[in-house]
């Protein structure tokens, strides 16, 4: 078999069992396997295709079509330029999340101290330490194998001298340190509606990193009760949230007297995504 006509196969077989971007999925699990790139199947539609490279990419391809994410097969994903390992013990990153980056970047000089909540695979704090110099973060998990996942990234982007990470629920011992920035990313999916979602998400996405209990907002509770023991004055909370619970997260900021200057932040699609406040 030729280069061009196994990426149609696994292309069908994708289209079949309605795979959105099932073009997309088809040609990157083969690169993959081949070892190729994106040229090739324009340049080289008629390589010849290995019995092994066969087999593999159509294990990849039945994966995939057993709703696998993407990511999960290929072991790492893009995020803010950047690659990053992930597994079954982390989300994936998204694109939307970048919003998140980016604001908490505009609030972030060289030399501070970050703190991010429930790191996952560690996406967030490590890609605004690529883009300072001198900045530290602290990572938290509740997930030890999340962590593993993170640290891993840290090494792998030369970052892991300027980020601790510890398996704790939600904030570290708190032993009077104080951050200039802290960021999250919690779970904010309501317990009833994880179900409801792709099954991408809800078979294969780690329950521990979605599930925001009965009405998703939990963690975000938490969180702005306890920020103020850790973030230093004038300091900025970033955290990423539902389409849907911009007014009800900044309603929860609003109760707390002690938060100012805050913004929901819209994502590409124009949803809220991100929440940032100050810290009087």
């Amino acid at each position: 078999m030729i280069y061009k006509e196994i990426y149609e196969k696994g292309t069908d077989i994708l289209k079949r069992v309605g795979i959105r971007d099932d073009r997309l999925d088809a040609r990157l699990l083969l690169e993959y396997v081949c070892k190729t790139d994106h040229s090739t199947l324009f340049a080289h539609p008629d390589r010849e295709i290995s019995d092994l490279e066969e087999r593999s990419y159509m294990e990849l391809i039945s994966r995939r079509a057993q709703r696998e994410p993407l990511a999960y097969i290929l072991g790492n994903w893009d995020f803010m330029g950047l690659t990053f390992k992930v597994n079954e013990n982390v989300l994936i990153p998204e694109q939307d999340t970048e919003i998140l980056v980016e604001e908490a970047l505009r609030y972030c000089e060289d030399g501070m101290r970050v703190l991010d909540l429930c790191t996952g695979s560690g996406c967030i704090a490590l890609s605004i330490l690529n883009f300072t110099n001198e900045t530290k973060a602290v990572c938290t998990d509740i997930s030890e194998k999340a962590l593993n996942v993170a640290r891993e990234n840290a090494v792998t982007l030369g970052l892991d001298n300027r980020a601790d990470f510890f398996c704790t629920d939600l904030f570290p011992e708190n032993n009077g340190a104080k951050f200039d920035l802290i960021v999250s990313n919690p779970p904010y999916i309501a317990s009833g509606i994880i179900e409801t979602l792709a099954p991408e998400v809800k078979d294969y996405e780690p329950r521990l990193a979605l599930d925001g209990a009965e009405d998703g907002l939990v963690f975000y509770r938490r969180i702005i009760k306890s920020v103020p023991d850790y973030l230093f004055s004038n300091g900025y909370l970033v955290m990423e949230i539902g389409y849907d619970q911009g007014e009800a997260v900044v309603s929860l900021l609003k109760q707390d007297k002690r938060y100012h200057d805050i913004e929901v932040i819209k994502d590409y699609s124009e949803n809220d995504r991100v929440v940032r406040a100050c810290f009087y």
